[in-house]
């Protein structure tokens, strides 16, 4: 946010934070959901990299168009197991899930 935006927010009376602060989260928990994200991220950028589209993606791992959807959103109930399964059928190599984690 920029800081002329959070001043103006701070005179309003709002207070502003990052997710972590608002959540209460402990520095592992931060670091797992940013994980989530950034394989999420990947999975999306990926699959459209390579124009597969979600049912696509989702009949070569024998799962459902909608499985696909909330894997690209970060959904929870998403296993990180399933999000690194789902980069691996879309070809990604050690080395590209490595940059994925590392946000490069």
């Amino acid at each position: 946010m920029r800081e002329s935006k959070r001043r103006r927010l701070a005179e309003k009376g709002w207070v502003t934070g990052s997710v972590k602060d608002f959540l209460g989260l402990s520095a592992e928990e931060e670091a797992y959901i940013e994980l989530r994200l950034k394989l999420a991220d990947g999975l999306k950028t990926k699959r459209q990299s390579k124009g597969v589209t979600q049912i696509e993606l989702a009949q070569s791992m024998k799962s459902s168009q909608s499985r696909v959807a909330k894997m690209e959103a970060g959904d929870p109930t998403v296993s990180l197991d399933l999000l690194v399964k789902s980069l691996l059928a879309l070809g990604t190599s050690r080395k590209q899930l490595a940059a994925i984690i590392a946000g490069r």
